[in-house]
């Protein structure tokens, strides 16, 4: 079923993992699709043509989220090529882990803080000028944020600010339909840090066996709240954090 039919959906970082996915999703639903990537053209041209084959309307579109100026040529080129937006998925981010409190530079937070704080902060803040009434604003968040882990204080919080303004964009853009609302997912396999079989193995075993399922998440796990989040069965669903973690306690 379409239930995306003649939507468009502009989604940041998503010439991999999570956002890819996320993308991909949507267009087998039948949105029209913005693809954002910072330098990696060749898996957004990958994602392209994943999402031309499913029969609807993408679009790429270079721009570092750190700088205010991409994300406007971002949404600029969206509305320019589609007419509107309808949702929105800030999930544009990079990770830092096993780095302890002591030992994480000025540079590192910097750099964590502009992509995933700044970064989410503008994108939303656009989403909030841009989307249509009745439009979808979903942030892409981290357990990090719920549950907090050794060596990811830069991380957790340059993810953990963004949350606030989930909730106080939802107050003031609620009047007009749209909902504003994120995901917090666990860590993700086959995605981010674990992209790679064999990456971060003490991580790994120490997140699975905090988890009653025994597993870490997959992409499609986050996909199918995001679905959720886009569709009209979360219309009444506003400036909520909805955790994706199967009962993990990290």
């Amino acid at each position: 079923m379409k239930i995306l039919n003649n939507k468009v959906a502009l989604i940041t970082g998503s010439a991999r993992g999570l956002g890819k996915a996320i993308a991909e999703r949507y267009a087998s639903l039948g949105a029209n699709i913005v693809i954002n990537y910072s330098r990696d053209k060749a898996s957004a041209d990958e994602v392209v043509s994943n999402i031309s084959a499913m029969g609807v309307k993408v679009i790429a579109v270079q721009a570092d989220v750190s700088k205010v100026a991409d994300i406007q040529k971002l949404f600029d080129e969206a509305i320019n090529a589609f007419g509107k937006i309808d949702i929105v998925v800030a999930n544009a981010g990079i990770e830092m882990v096993e780095t302890p409190v002591t030992a994480f530079t000025e540079e590192q937070f910097d750099r964590l803080f502009s992509i995933n704080t700044k970064g989410a902060y503008f994108t939303m803040q656009q989403a909030a000028k841009t989307v249509e009434d009745k439009g979808r604003i979903i942030y892409i968040a981290s357990s990090t944020t719920a549950f907090p882990v050794q060596g990811m204080a830069v991380y957790g919080g340059s993810k953990i600010t963004p949350r606030y303004m989930v909730d106080v964009l939802s107050k003031e853009i609620g009047h007009r339909g749209v909902t504003v609302n994120s995901i917090i997912p666990f860590a993700v396999d086959h995605s981010g840090i674990f992209a790679e079989a064999g990456s971060y193995p003490e991580l790994r075993k120490s997140l699975i066996d905090s988890c009653p399922m025994n597993r870490l998440a997959e992409v499609e796990d986050v996909a199918n709240i995001a679905e959720f989040f886009a569709s009209d069965l979360s219309s009444f669903v506003n400036g909520q954090h909805l955790l994706v973690n199967g009962g993990a306690t990290q």
